[in-house]
């Protein structure tokens, strides 16, 4: 089968940190949306995280997805000591133990997820601290799917930062899922190709500039591509 790409352009033109300008696309009309913050409460004594539940959605086996989460300490500091994490193809990292979050703040960390066989793989992360609610538990959840050719291809452009950035990162999200991230390394071109699409969905994407410190700007507006 002859492989068909759909071309969009994302506008990446804002400074790291801050929300990035409007999107543009070539050849498919674009849809917008409001950027969403959540607020995690937690009380004295306690540590909380976010999300509670982390899910990754279908994935093909041999690819791999990052989702990032926050562990905030309540009114007193934390130390976390360690963390202990089970389910097929899961992968904590992004922290480094023991570390302590101060009173009110939070910490960031990864999971990455990379199933290794068809079918459910349900997991979970558990954060051992001196919190009284210790250990504070996030639950995983993703299911492997075979590998299938499409025969289509997404290919992806956007406009450099005008601050100073070293690269990129793209995330996608199916109809009805969450956003995660798709290259598997920070790319210094303004430029991807993501070949991993299935035929009869539709794809959302945003990107995101990193910065010489390692901090990632808010998500661009938002390109859908929809797979024939």
């Amino acid at each position: 089968m002859q492989r068909r790409s759909a071309s969009f352009r994302l506008s990446l033109l804002g400074y790291l940190l801050a929300v990035p300008a409007i999107l543009a696309l070539v050849g498919c009309q674009g849809v917008s949306s409001a950027s969403k913050s959540t607020t995690v409460n937690s009380g004295p004594g306690q540590l909380a995280v976010a999300p509670t539940t982390m899910s990754f959605g279908n994935l093909a086996v041999g690819s791999k997805s990052v989702q990032k989460g926050t562990l905030t300490a309540g009114t007193t500091d934390i130390t976390v000591s360690s963390a202990a994490w089970n389910g097929q193809g899961y992968a904590l990292s992004g922290i480094t133990f023991p570390v302590t979050v101060p009173a009110g703040q939070s910490v960031p960390f990864s999971v990455t997820f990379d199933p290794q066989a068809p079918g459910s793989a349900p997991g979970a992360v558990a954060f051992v601290s001196d919190a009284t609610n210790s250990p504070t538990t996030e639950t995983l959840t993703g299911s492997g799917t075979q590998q299938q050719q499409s025969g289509h291809s997404v290919a992806l452009s956007w406009n450099p930062s005008s601050s100073q950035a070293v690269g990129y990162n793209v995330y996608r999200r199916a109809s009805g899922g969450s956003y995660a991230k798709i290259n598997p390394s920070v790319s210094a071109t303004t430029s991807y190709t993501d070949t991993s699409v299935q035929g009869g969905t539709t794809y959302d994407y945003v990107t995101t500039a990193i910065d010489s410190s390692n901090e990632e700007s808010a998500y661009s507006n938002q390109a859908t591509a929809t797979i024939p």
